[in-house]
């Protein structure tokens, strides 16, 4: 079985056991009887749904995705007031991301117009706390973060490539300087979530959480792209290593178990972008062969063999609950190792060695 049919196995359980028509959006979590369990709308949660399905269209080029692209664009408006923005400086951001990748996969021009509306927005979040940074929410202007700067970058870089217009590239080079100048440790290369989160200016170096070390990577690997420096592919080889030693079980090989509200996304961003990093760095063959062991062991071991959903712990069973974060994140992985597969990139890499 090949890792493009694994993608897709996980992409049919998405669709079948989450999709909601009459909300036009995920459940938010199996089983969901009639959506009850939808009492909270995970607005990011959803930006990473269109993300996913944007790797499902690359991967097939099948109309179905097109059609639920076009069906939660609608649902989003509707569930947020009819308007993409809100108070959440990296939620917006992800939503950007994601709705920029479906403007490029499909030429819909409502998508190009959602990611700069809300790149638009975006750009208010910059202030002079902490000496510059996005914030991470508009009730919160001192205080900054990694989950809200990484991500901003990688939008701006890419809308750069994508329009051409020269002050994009320039905020993304600016806010890549202040995120490295405060939140990657000069020592290690690993990054920090956030600073001044309760007004101290301290920095919460306890926060260890794989999605940081993922838009970082993203970040250096996307103005690599606008850019040609060499230094930018150094930071982020620099950031997986430090990753890898800090966050890779040692006993498994296995990145860690985050939980199963917004934790169960971060895995996903972390392997998006480490897959990102393979593609622009090819030799980085220990990122390959990371990804294809987190992956030979979700699906051996992590996956409901019945269902073909996942578990928070990429190696043991999920429970009959799975939430929608948690589902995306296995498919993420899957859809980095179908184009891993498909590049060629998989031949010697160890682990995949496993079929069925």
């Amino acid at each position: 079985m090949t890792w493009a049919s694994r993608a897709e196995a996980a992409q049919q359980a998405l669709e079948q056991l989450y999709w909601n028509p009459s909300i036009r959006l995920y459940d938010i979590e199996i089983p969901c009887e009639d959506g009850a369990c939808n009492t909270i709308f995970h607005y990011w949660w959803m930006a990473h749904a269109v993300d996913a399905l944007v790797d499902g269209l690359g991967r097939t080029g099948d109309a179905a995705y097109k059609e639920r692209l076009a069906a939660i664009h609608d649902g989003l408006l509707a569930r947020n007031g009819g308007a993409f923005p809100n108070e959440l400086y990296d939620d917006m951001e992800w939503m950007a991301i994601a709705w920029l990748r479906a403007y490029q996969a499909t030429g819909e021009e409502r998508y190009k117009d959602a990611a700069l509306v809300l790149w638009e927005d975006i750009q208010t979040g910059w202030n002079d706390h902490m000496g510059g940074g996005i914030a991470w929410q508009k009730s919160q202007l001192d205080y900054k973060n990694t989950p809200a700067n990484a991500p901003a970058v990688i939008l701006a870089a890419r809308l750069y490539r994508e329009f051409g217009r020269d002050e994009d590239l320039h905020w993304g080079l600016r806010i890549y300087a202040w995120l490295k100048s405060n939140l990657v440790d000069p020592a290690s290369g690993f990054v920090w979530d956030g600073m001044n989160r309760t007004g101290d200016g301290a920095i919460d170096k306890d926060w260890k959480f794989t999605y940081c070390q993922g838009v970082f990577i993203g970040a250096g690997v996307e103005l690599y792209r606008c850019t040609g420096n060499e230094a930018y592919i150094t930071d982020a080889v620099r950031t997986a290593e430090a990753a890898r030693a800090e966050l890779v079980c040692p006993e498994t090989g296995l990145l860690p178990d985050e939980g199963d509200g917004d934790g169960g996304l971060f895995k996903g961003i972390l392997v998006r972008y480490w897959g990102e990093l393979t593609e622009v760095a090819p030799t980085e063959t220990k990122s390959i062969e990371l990804l294809v062991q987190q992956a030979d062991m979700l699906w051996q071991e992590g996956r409901d063999a019945e269902r073909n959903v996942f578990s928070t712990s990429w190696g043991s069973k999920p429970s009959d609950r799975v939430t929608l974060s948690t589902q995306l994140s296995g498919i993420m992985l899957l859809e980095q190792l179908a184009l891993l597969e498909k590049r060629g990139l998989l031949a010697e890499a160890k682990g995949e060695v496993r079929q069925g």
